[in-house]
């Protein structure tokens, strides 16, 4: 069998070049790639079944990333120490690729439709993020599956002042601006990342740059294709229609929906009304009525509703709710609702509604990051959970979906701009409940975080608020309408999906989703700065419940205390085998970490209450101390000998006290002077050149009188 792959070489711009090999791995499936920038290499895979589903109208697509321990030279943690599930961070990158890949496919496609990427070779100052998008796209372009793509995805970041794409990770952590951008040769269809309080135009500005370099990947990718000879896809017919039925609905239902959309009523109602419409149209095919046309109608009721309520926008101006586009939904929100908890809030904005909480933790409390390319700690934690209720939905709580997770780091990156992490010394988790949901929940947790944070004391950098925006265009008509606070139902039959956060100063944070093609750069640029005008009402909104973080933290709080210690008291204060660490917390209540930075020891100590935490400094204190000459020390005798006694003033610390120093009386035996366990003062009379303590308890007794001073003075 042949082993001879297809490669197409190209560079990223820079001089860095990245590899495209087909032919060579996982042969078996419709299409496969391994990209390859510097040390690092993804696989690639997608197959598609061939027809589909009776009953199915969309597109069952699956997209998988993960990353191999094996790639970094790891072996997994845990009790299997094999790859498990999909991490958050697999399952953001999963999405990522999701997003850019789902549109390009033809709307009639229906084909059970996997992709999988693996991280197989890891090269650590080379993200994989930035290539998953290539290599995905890549091996649909090898397959004979129908694709309106090629697409590819790129990290840009601005770094010292200039815009880099896919940049060293060392490097990252001066970026200002970063970016991941995916695209067509023609159009961008997905954006998210985060950025330092940027301006509109910067924001553009790095897009169009991402662009760029999208389009040399997507020529790669064409001409790789051209390379295998799949250039011309599968033909499919995975879908029926009924002229006539479509006709039937449209002039039966179109202005009654027209009418319900115009009519501003609440969601529920609205939905109840559109239901009614259908079920009494279907009730009217009577014995006409059979699987098939039920499913079409369904369908057909559908394209109806899309075409009311956009129709209603671009005509009239007028959306479901009542509102023109660029008004945002009565807002009020609440801090301190949750007496207990160390920070909340409440925030809800039309019918979508978040309660939020801040909880302070320790150090002990930082969550630990297993992966094969990122492994470490970190101490600001967001969690959002979409319960069913929100929505008025029956649906069972299996834990936190991909969904959950990619609307929550959204907010996470929104929030973890403005809080001062080098200063701060909690491990903070933030917790937003979705109550209601009708548009934008992750933007409702931006806000109801921000209130929920200075609720709890934390000197956050700045507010931010977010906004979710949408766009309805014409291509027909060349006619467009930029929604702002969009609901669920502009989202679902939207064209775009664009959610923007940021403070006074600027942009923190994007995720952007394109339902069309031809997105001008003037309509993306109109949208950011309507966005901008919402943000600013938000603020001022958010402002009137608390404008600035509390001065303390609540009074239930927990307290940390950092102390800095010489490193060489690090083992004296932890103890052999942490035994007395683990004494201090069990005696003091406090909970005590250590750990070594620019060679001192870094000591927290967390507790809810101030007695505890004083004891815990008192005592590390003592363990940590310098004995210094000429001070006075209350110690313990530990041990007799026959010339004195050894007293510990320290933890850890003794000293000699000489039998000619315990008191002005000459002592020739030790016995019954003192006893192990008595307490006694003492001064430190000196330190010699190997750390030898000299106590003295006579310095700190009044001298007796000498014999001649009691004689009788002579007459």
């Amino acid at each position: 069998m042949s082993q001879n792959a297809i490669k197409k070489v190209f560079d990223l711009g820079d001089g860095r070049m990245i590899e495209i090999e087909t032919g060579k791995l996982a042969k078996q499936a419709d299409g496969s790639v391994v990209v390859k920038m510097g040390d690092t290499m993804l696989l690639a895979t997608v197959v598609s079944s061939i027809g589909a589903k009776a009953g199915t109208d969309f597109l069952p697509l699956s997209v998988d990333y993960q990353e191999k321990y094996a790639s970094t030279g790891r072996i997994p943690g845990g009790f299997l120490r094999r790859e498990a599930r999909l991490s958050d961070h697999e399952v953001l990158i999963s999405r990522l690729v999701d997003r850019a890949l789902r549109p390009m496919f033809p709307d009639d496609y229906h084909s059970d439709t996997q992709v999988m990427i693996s991280l197989i070779s890891a090269d650590k100052n080379i993200m994989p993020d930035c290539l998953a998008g290539l290599a995905a796209s890549a091996a649909i372009a090898v397959s004979d599956i129908p694709f309106n793509g090629p697409i590819s995805e790129v990290r840009v970041a601005r770094i010292d002042g200039n815009f880099v794409i896919n940049p060293y990770l060392s490097d990252l952590e001066r970026a200002t601006i970063d970016f991941l951008v995916a695209g067509t040769e023609h159009d961008i269809v997905m954006v998210e990342g985060e950025a330092d309080e940027i301006s509109e135009e910067d924001m553009v500005a790095a897009i169009e740059f991402a662009h760029k370099a999208i389009v040399i990947q997507v020529q790669a990718q064409k001409e790789l294709a051209e390379m295998v000879g799949k250039t011309i896809k599968r033909v499919y017919s995975h879908e029926t229609h009924d002229e006539d039925l479509k006709a039937k609905i449209y002039a039966a239902t179109y202005d009654k929906v027209y009418a319900i959309a115009k009519s501003n009523s609440a969601k529920q109602e609205r939905g109840d009304a559109f239901g009614a419409i259908l079920m009494d149209f279907i009730a009217s095919l009577g014995e006409d009525l059979d699987d098939t046309t039920g499913f079409l109608a369904k369908k057909y009721f559908h394209d109806v509703q899309y075409d009311a309520i956009r129709n209603l926008v671009l005509d009239e101006g007028i959306r479901l709710d009542g509102r023109d586009s660029r008004t945002v939904r009565p807002i009020w929100s609440e801090i301190g609702y949750l007496p207990s908890a160390h920070g909340s809030a409440v925030f809800t904005r039309g019918e979508t509604q978040s309660l939020t909480t801040v909880t302070l933790g320790a150090k002990s409390d930082e969550q630990m990051i297993d992966g094969a390319f990122f492994n470490g700690y970190q101490k600001f934690l967001l969690h959002y959970n979409f319960p069913g209720f929100s929505t008025g939905e029956v649906r069972p709580n299996r834990g936190a979906g991909r969904r959950e997770i990619g609307h929550g780091n959204l907010a996470m990156r929104s929030l973890k701009k403005v809080i001062p992490m080098d200063d701060n010394p909690y491990t903070i988790r933030i917790v937003s409940d979705i109550l209601e949901s009708n548009g934008s929940s992750s933007m409702a947790t931006v806000c109801a975080g921000t209130l929920a944070l200075m609720d709890a004391g934390i000197k956050i950098k700045a507010p931010v608020s977010g906004i979710a925006m949408g766009l309805i265009t014409d291509e027909k008509t060349g006619k467009y309408a930029i929604l702002t606070d969009i609901l669920g139902d502009e989202d679902h039959l939207g064209d775009m999906d664009f959610k923007v956060t940021g403070t006074e100063a600027g942009i923190v944070a994007c995720q952007m989703d394109l339902k069309i093609n031809g997105l001008k750069w003037e309509v993306l640029t109109a949208a950011l700065k309507q966005a901008g005008e919402a943000r600013l009402h938000i603020l001022n909104e958010m402002k009137k419940t608390i404008s600035a973080p509390r001065e303390d933290y609540k009074p239930h709080a927990p307290r940390i205390v950092t102390l800095k210690i010489d490193k060489e008291f690090i083992g004296a204060v932890i103890g052999p085998g942490g035994k007395i660490i683990q004494e201090m917390q069990r005696e003091t209540g406090a909970t005590i970490a250590i750990e070594e930075k620019d060679n001192l020891g870094i000591v927290q100590i967390f507790a809810d209450n101030k007695e505890a935490i004083d004891k815990a400094v008192s005592r590390i204190r003592a363990i940590a101390a310098r004995p210094e000459v000429g001070e006075i020390y209350e110690g313990k005798v530990k041990t007799i000998m026959p010339f004195g006694a050894f007293v510990e003033i320290m933890p850890g610390k003794d000293g000699l006290l000489h039998i000619s120093e315990i008191d002005w009386t000459r002592h020739e035996t030790m016995e019954g002077v003192l006893n192990v366990g008595d307490i006694v003062q003492v001064k430190l009379l000196d330190v010699d050149k190997q750390g030898k303590l000299k106590l003295s308890r006579k310095a700190l007794l009044p001298r007796p009188p000498r014999p001649e001073e009691n004689k009788p003075a002579e007459a």
